[in-house]
């Protein structure tokens, strides 16, 4: 199997003030095995070898799971293959000769740290806000001894697959955050352990939502389009209706 040559037009920034810049790279003799963040080790080697300073960019577990890789591939969070981390993303999926271009994710919440890094820092206060449950459960119960529909579980379980990446926030033209924060809170109000703090659960994470700056959902779906756990939209329109009876019930109390 013959490697690969490639160009690679890469965003380099220094910091979140930084204008920020595209800068050009050959990527020679890429292994078509290589997964895309190795590809980017490859690279990196050879600017150090040559003096230079490496392209910083985000990674930890390299299995799909963490979300940390958040890298925008040819005008694509992640890639144009679906359902896949970049992470998981591999060279094959290249042709020799191929110009790639890579950015960070855009969102005026996601500010850069430097070149492809940035602070994601707003879903873990989202999280906080809300995203737990804190009633007292007593010591572990029985998994058995709480019946759970079917169906239910199966939602909680697709939503709780949410890895908080920001691919559905770069790829949505008002940087909406409702994908990843309807997942967040589906998976727990589906549950008999969530019900007690439903209300205020919903109402306190899209209240954090807004305060970070992310935009509002128009439905376009580009967030379901791109998101490596494929969550589905229809999360959106449950917390829509968690969210709008909540407010209500507040209102009157």
């Amino acid at each position: 199997m013959a490697n690969l040559n490639l160009t690679l037009k890469v965003w380099r920034q220094k910091n979140a003030n930084d204008e920020g810049h595209i800068e050009t790279y050959d990527a020679k003799d890429i292994p078509q095995e290589a997964s895309f963040l190795e590809m980017l080790d490859i690279v990196n080697e050879r600017i150090i070898e040559d003096g230079g300073n490496p392209i910083h960019f985000d990674h930890d577990c390299r299995e799909g799971i963490c979300g940390m890789c958040s890298l925008t591939i040819n005008g694509i969070p992640h890639s144009k293959e679906r359902g896949i981390t970049t992470c998981q993303l591999h060279m094959r999926k290249f042709n020799d000769g191929d110009t790639i271009w890579i950015e960070p994710f855009r969102a005026k919440a996601f500010p850069v740290v430097k070149d492809l890094v940035t602070d994601r820092g707003a879903f873990d206060r989202i999280i906080a806000a809300g995203g737990f449950i804190d009633v007292r459960t007593g010591s572990a119960p029985d998994a058995n001894s709480m019946p759970v529909e079917k169906r239910l579980a199966d939602e909680a379980f697709d939503a709780a697959a949410c890895i908080g990446c920001g691919a559905c926030v770069a790829a949505c033209k008002n940087a909406s955050a409702m994908l990843f924060v309807s997942a967040k809170v589906s998976h727990l109000n589906k549950l008999p352990q969530g019900q007690p703090e439903k209300d205020k659960r919903a109402l306190a994470m899209v209240r954090q939502m807004d305060e970070e700056g992310f935009g509002n959902c128009t439905n376009q779906y580009e967030c379901e389009a791109v998101c490596p756990k494929e969550i589905s939209a229809d999360n959106i329109a449950k917390l829509n209706r968690d969210y709008a009876l909540a407010a209500a019930k507040e209102g009157l109390a």
